[in-house]
């Protein structure tokens, strides 16, 4: 069987913790706002996910090219 295989470990840096923590946040408060009867700001604050993922993607890759 497979008792030799070591378990895998993913190191993710502050930089990109933040960015996955403000997205998970955005979409935590879009979906509040929806069930609370808020639609619209639902909808709204729902656009902020891959606002702030791209926004990560941009600067995560210029901080890559760095080094």
């Amino acid at each position: 069987m497979l008792t030799n295989v070591a378990p895998t470990t993913i190191a993710f840096s502050k930089a990109k913790v933040l960015f996955m923590a403000a997205g998970f946040l955005s979409l935590v408060l879009s979906v509040s706002l929806w069930f609370s009867g808020a639609k619209d700001q639902g909808i709204f604050v729902g656009l902020w996910v891959p606002a702030i993922h791209s926004l990560g993607a941009l600067v995560l890759t210029n901080d890559r090219s760095a080094q």
